[in-house]
């Protein structure tokens, strides 16, 4: 096995783990790379050494490791949007009273790159890193709609509520597009709503989605109209900060 080889092998399982969304046996990498137990033995135990993947507590498979996770959170921190919505997100728990987040696309999920929490006692804790799906969340159906990315091949019913029937979802971006937002109706989590809007960079491009979650409690049918003014405002405001002087009628509106 020649040196270029094997980390192109390396990469390939490293990749493959990330976007499984599960921890992975040696069995499973010496089928995936179609290899024998013991090549796949080695490399997964030197990636363990260098702390690129790690032992699953209670079992003989393996997830990524604190090396992985140091990486992600060194190239979000180089994210300009990230840092330029920031305020912005302050802005929205301030206003609204509810937890705020920017998401960018990676690999077919709305990657969760800043959160920002609210003060209130209940209420909706996100994380930063999440990878969320983009057919039933509000900042992945944002970058769904005002991108036009391909809708996913599978529509993952996480609740009752959500859209699992592909006409049904392309009508309902188109919905979001004339509204200029879109919400998360309890779709991804019950007793949870969450609303987003797109953030365009100057040359009309969609880079990212902000916007904010909230318990049903508190996020009612009478102040979603109200909420969603307010994600707006703060998106139209970071696009122009970020250089777009043409937004849609449908996102530049009060």
């Amino acid at each position: 096995m020649s040196g270029i080889q094997s980390l192109s092998r390396g990469l390939i399982i490293l990749d493959w783990v990330a976007t499984a969304e599960r921890s992975v046996s040696i069995t499973e990498v010496a089928q995936k790379l179609e290899i024998d137990k013991s090549s796949a033995s080695r490399l997964v135990k030197t990636l363990v050494q260098h702390d690129y993947l790690q032992p699953e507590r209670g079992s003989r498979r393996y997830v990524l490791g604190r090396r992985m996770y140091q990486i992600s959170w060194q190239l979000l921190n180089r994210m300009p949007v990230r840092e330029k919505a920031k305020p912005y997100l302050y802005q929205l728990v301030r206003a609204t009273g509810e937890c705020s987040h920017t998401a960018v696309y990676s690999e077919g999920k709305a990657l969760m790159i800043d959160d920002v929490e609210a003060e209130a006692s209940l209420r909706v804790v996100g994380g930063i890193g999440r990878r969320l799906p983009l057919h039933c969340t509000a900042v992945g159906k944002s970058l769904l709609a005002f991108s036009h990315l391909p809708l996913p091949a599978v529509l993952e019913a996480k609740t009752p509520r959500t859209i699992t029937n592909s006409s049904e979802l392309k009508a309902h971006l188109a919905r979001i597009c004339q509204q200029g937002y879109a919400l998360d109706d309890e779709e991804h989590e019950p007793g949870v709503r969450c609303l987003a809007a797109p953030v365009y960079d100057a040359m009309g491009n969609v880079i990212a989605s902000i916007g904010i979650s909230g318990p049903t409690v508190r996020v009612t049918d009478d102040r979603i109209e109200g909420l969603a003014q307010q994600v707006k405002h703060a998106a139209a405001s970071l696009s122009a900060e970020l250089g777009n002087v043409a937004l849609p009628a449908a996102l530049a509106g009060d």
